[in-house]
């Protein structure tokens, strides 16, 4: 699985729009089949842009993923590290079912400091993969549904 780096990545995949919600996650996805072969003339320039954004070695088909945690949802470096963690770990279980696309796990809203008094604790981590592992669930089923799957 790659990793998204640039601000441009992010901003491309934001733009794809949200396959699924949670809570306290959002995931939204850019289809990289879709800018392999454009749909129409006013869509190639878009196209090659995508391309560029997601250049790899030809005929690679690994997924991508980003993880976004603001400050607002999560104060402290400690728990947006942890919940950056998690995302990837729960993704890499995912990974071998995920559509040959761009995905960026957003963090929504923040997680109630009453109940997860510390900023790793082990109820949060359960808490952070259970909620992810709903997420990728239900992205999932949308992308068979929807064709987006491979």
């Amino acid at each position: 699985m790659h990793r998204l780096k640039t601000r441009a990545q992010f901003q491309a995949v934001m733009a794809g729009g949200t396959v699924s919600r949670t809570a306290h996650f959002a995931l939204h996805r850019l289809s990289l089949f879709a800018a392999v072969a454009p749909a129409g003339p006013d869509s190639a320039p878009r196209a090659q842009e995508s391309q560029a954004l997601f250049a790899v070695a030809a005929g690679a088909a690994d997924p991508w993923l980003g993880a976004m945690v603001p400050k607002r949802w999560a104060r402290r470096a400690v728990t947006r590290n942890t919940i950056k963690r998690q995302i990837y770990a729960v993704a890499a279980g995912f990974e071998p079912r995920m559509p040959h696309a761009a995905h960026v796990v957003r963090l929504r809203t923040a997680f109630d400091r009453k109940h997860f008094v510390s900023a790793t604790s082990d109820a949060l981590k359960g808490a952070v993969r259970a909620e992810l592992a709903q997420l990728f669930a239900a992205a999932e089923r949308r992308g068979t549904r929807a064709g987006d799957a491979p």
